[in-house]
């Protein structure tokens, strides 16, 4: 149970974190506009939910697999479901953290490059 609580409150922080990257970077662009900011909060909202939801989902399987006496059965499926759900969102999360750093900082030319790599290893990901 604690490794889940351990992915949601990750999930958490880089929400957060990308949340307020994107305020600062609305502030230095004077361009905040509500309707972006509510549906970014809806899509972290709809993020850590997929999360939670996989979480569950993993724990119900880990725990059919012990009534059953098969415990891979649950094994197998967390890595499927809330590892992967997990990776992806936080590579997600990650790339809009140095996406918004990048803007708020145009200097920051190492934030670019790693945007760069982050991006290429999720359309790798996406296309294995």
């Amino acid at each position: 149970m604690q490794k889940y609580l351990i992915m949601i409150l990750i999930i958490v922080g880089l929400a957060v974190s990308d949340w307020l990257t994107g305020n600062i970077k609305a502030h230095i662009k004077n361009d905040y506009k509500s309707s972006v900011m509510r549906a970014g909060l809806l899509h972290k909202a709809s993020e850590l939910l997929i999360m939670i939801t996989a979480c569950g989902f993993e724990f119900g399987i880990e725990e059919l697999g012990k009534y059953y006496e098969n415990s891979e059965i649950g094994e197998m499926t967390g890595l499927i479901t809330a590892g992967f759900i997990f990776i992806y969102i936080v590579f997600m999360e990650i790339i809009s953290i140095f996406e918004n750093y990048a803007e708020i900082n145009p200097q920051a030319q190492w934030a670019t490059r790693i945007i760069k790599k982050l991006r290429n290893n999720k359309e790798n990901d996406n296309n294995a």
